[in-house]
């Protein structure tokens, strides 16, 4: 099945400081993206893991980033490669979703082994690799490819949303 895939960030603003005579502004339209053609090679992708999770209080759980992940379709992927990795905690949640720090296999070509991110409620981390970057985050099945995810505390569950856009080869 083709994919085509288009991940963006982008922030804009104005900030202003009243004057005597006028309200100078500083305007700031910063955007970035990345468009994925379908394949497998630089500037391909064709691969697409999405999801709602919840995890229960104090809880972990380690995505199998080869093999165990299923497309929307059932079938399932074993990423090579990942292009794109976007994970945002629910706003409604409580504790924090921290991601990363494997106890084994850990994924580590985008965070090391021993790295975590802390997502408070609401929080959102995006991640993309250059348009022509081949080999940035490498997945290796069975010894790199587990990426772990958890909930930091006691007391109540937290949700998180998950798209992760790769390449099987």
């Amino acid at each position: 099945m083709p994919l085509t895939s288009d991940l963006g960030v982008s922030v804009s603003g104005t900030l202003t400081k009243a004057a005597d005579l006028s309200t100078p502004a500083d305007r700031l339209a910063w955007r970035r993206g990345l468009h994925l053609e379908s394949g497998t090679g630089a500037g391909k992708a064709d691969l697409r893991f999405t999801d709602t999770r919840t995890l229960a209080a104090s809880a972990t759980e380690d995505l199998d980033l080869a093999g165990v992940l299923t497309d929307a379709f059932g079938a399932a992927l074993t990423f090579v490669r990942v292009k794109g990795l976007i994970i945002s905690a629910a706003a409604t949640n409580t504790n924090n979703v921290i991601v990363g720090a494997a106890t084994s296999n850990a994924w580590a070509t985008l965070l090391n082994a021993t790295g975590t991110l802390t997502l408070r409620p609401g929080a959102s981390v995006t991640v993309m690799t250059g348009s022509a970057d081949a080999t940035t985050y490498a997945v290796t099945a069975g010894t790199a490819d587990l990426l772990k995810v958890s909930n930091s505390g006691a007391g109540s569950t937290v949700s998180y949303d998950i798209v992760i856009i790769g390449a099987s080869a």
